[in-house]
Formats: structure tokens, C-alpha cells, sequence
């Protein structure tokens, strides 16, 4: 087996640079650590991760909890923040174990699956932030980093839900449309962020909003996004677009339109949420949230509140950008006929 020593003695370094360099210290150059890691890898190096938890007492694993019964990782834009995620964490040595309920078959808590798997720290990407497991996890010894929420004494990851919508809601009234409906998602701290936004919004541009217009969905849901669809489509002044709540469940309501023999954008404009691969191949105008900058800054929070656990539990706020498709149709002075 390859040892420290004798990746020290191929490149003419210390034991301790060697170390260094392979646990990613600052005292070592970028350069050095770079040719250093070459011939670790080019010799078959490998990390004792027992030795190393044992010397150290960190184990270089995070745990990830994804505790999501609607959509789980089929979710394109959560799927997306734990490849970056994951990336990142493996960029300084970590792998990543996912939390569930059972140790051996055996129904446990969040939190003494994270005790048995021995984790460094945990980020929480989606969740019951209501459940007690939950809280008893977040209020635990353990780093945790929350992504998309905020609770006290964590620290947190979050998309600008409040720009997010301030800006489809911003283009959809540049492209002339005074009759905007809003068909919104589950009742998280996201959805209640952006229903706020959107009224907002409306207020500061003058625009009217029958209570008719704004609709309680569910995230990635098809089904239900296409009859909260037909509804707006059998109002007697139906809207002339529609914001829906994430591009996933626009399928929903394209296919009702659709059935209704009416024609994206021309006659009803559509806007999506997420900016997911799909919405960019159907030329659907979503807003585009920064999952790689998500991902990235939540497990750079995490590995620093490992390193120093005692820093505050700081809040970063990523922004993202529209996507402009083709599935406005541009109205001429505000023309709502």
C-alpha cells in the first residue's frame, strides 16, 4: 500500500507537506498541491478514512436530507443543487451519506442516523421544516446548512424568491399584459416569499388582481397544474398570461390549453419557474435559479462550519436571471383583448 512517506520521497517534500497538501491546507501553494495530488493519484494513493476520523476526529462525510414525498430527486432543480453539491464536498475530500429513518431495518430518527453514520455536518435540502425530527436535528451539536429556508441558529442557502417573481411579473408587463394570473405552489417559506412578491409588485406597477387570478397549487404536479389551468381558462375575463409554479408543472397546463384548441403564446402567454433543461429545449420563459451557486455556497457553508463551528449562522441569498423563450406573446399598449 502507498503511504504518505512514500509520495513525500517521488516528489522531494516533507511527510508534512505531503499531508498538507492532500488535506488541503492554505500554508500550501496552489501549484504544490496540485503536483502533489498528481502523483498521489498517478501511485495509487488512497485515504485512510478510518485512521484519518480517528487522528482527527472529523470522518470527511456529510449527510444530506431529502426529505421530499412529492417529487424527490426526479425534481430536476433540486437533483441539480446536489450534483453541485456533491462536486464541491468531493473538491476537499468529502463524500456525502443520505439521511433516512432506519439504521439495519430498524425505524430511528434524522438524528441518530446522523450520530451512527458519525457525520461531520448535514445539509438539509428539502423538507417538513415543521416535522420535530427536524428541529431536534437543526437544534443538534451537528453543522447544518438549510437550503431554500430559515430557521434559527442554522445556517442557510437561499434562492431570491422575492426577485424571482418581481422579475417575470416585471417582464411579463414590459411585454404589455395588465390580466396576469399566478397559479402558486405548496405553503412553504418559498411560496409565501413569492405570493408576496407578486402582489407586491402588481401594486407598484398598477396592475389589478381579481382574487380569481391567484390560485393554491402544488409544486411538480402535472395533473394538478392542468385543472388549476382550466379553471383560469373558464374564467368569464380569463387572463391573457399565466405564471405557473415551477416549468414541471406547466406540462399541466400547456396540455390544457392545448385542449382547449388555444395556442402558446398567441393566444395565452405562459412563464415558468426553476429554468430546468426542459423549459430551455420547449422554449418556455421561466426564471432561471443559480443551482450551481447553490449547491457550491451551501456545501462551502457547511465544510466552514465544520472547520470553525463557531461562526454565526450566516444567510446568503443567491440570485438568478430570466430565460426569455417564446412563450410571450407581446401585446401592443398594454392590449388585453
Amino acid at each position: 500500500m502507498v503511504s504518505i512517506k512514500d509520495i513525500a520521497k517521488e516528489c522531494n517534500v516533507s511527510v508534512a507537506t505531503v499531508s498538507k497538501a492532500l488535506n488541503d491546507h492554505d500554508d500550501i501553494s496552489g501549484p504544490t498541491k496540485e503536483r502533489i495530488r498528481k502523483v498521489a493519484a498517478k501511485m495509487g494513493y488512497t485515504i485512510n478514512v478510518a485512521a484519518r476520523a480517528l487522528k482527527t476526529n472529523v470522518t470527511y462525510n456529510l449527510g444530506i436530507l431529502f426529505a421530499d414525498d412529492r417529487a424527490g430527486l426526479s425534481h430536476e432543480y433540486f437533483s441539480m443543487i446536489l450534483e453541485s453539491f456533491q462536486r464541491e464536498a468531493e473538491k476537499h475530500g468529502y463524500d456525502i451519506t443520505f439521511i433516512n429513518h432506519a439504521i439495519a431495518g430498524k425505524k430511528t430518527t434524522y438524528l441518530r442516523h446522523v450520530e451512527y453514520r458519525n457525520l461531520d455536518g448535514v445539509a438539509i435540502m428539502t423538507a417538513d421544516f415543521n416535522d420535530p425530527e427536524i428541529i431536534e436535528l437543526a437544534n443538534s451539536k451537528y453543522p447544518v446548512v438549510i437550503i431554500d429556508y430559515v430557521l434559527d441558529k442554522c445556517a442557510a442557502v437561499l434562492s431570491d424568491n422575492t426577485d424571482g417573481l418581481s422579475a417575470i411579473v416585471r417582464y411579463a408587463y414590459e411585454m404589455g399584459h395588465r390580466k396576469i394570473a399566478f397559479i402558486y405552489g405548496d405553503d412553504t417559506s418559498v411560496t409565501r416569499e413569492r405570493v408576496n412578491s407578486f402582489y407586491g409588485t402588481c401594486r407598484d406597477l398598477g396592475i389589478e388582481v381579481p382574487e380569481d387570478y391567484v390560485i393554491a397549487g402544488h409544486y411538480h404536479d402535472i395533473m394538478d397544474c392542468s385543472e388549476k389551468t382550466k379553471k383560469l381558462l373558464e374564467l368569464s375575463d380569463p387572463p391573457t398570461l399565466i405564471i405557473f409554479p415551477d416549468d414541471y408543472s406547466y406540462i399541466g397546463g400547456m396540455e390544457m390549453i392545448s385542449s382547449k384548441g388555444l395556442n402558446i403564446p398567441n393566444d395565452i402567454s405562459a412563464i415558468g419557474y426553476d429554468g430546468i433543461n426542459m423549459a430551455k429545449i420547449m422554449k418556455l420563459t421561466t426564471y432561471e435559479q443559480n443551482t450551481k451557486e447553490l449547491g457550491q455556497l451551501a456545501a462551502r457553508k457547511l465544510l466552514q462550519l465544520i472547520d470553525q463551528p463557531e461562526l454565526p449562522a450566516e444567510r446568503v441569498i443567491v440570485s438568478g436571471k430570466m430565460f426569455i423563450g417564446n412563450s410571450v406573446k407581446k401585446l401592443d399598449g398594454g392590449n388585453q383583448s
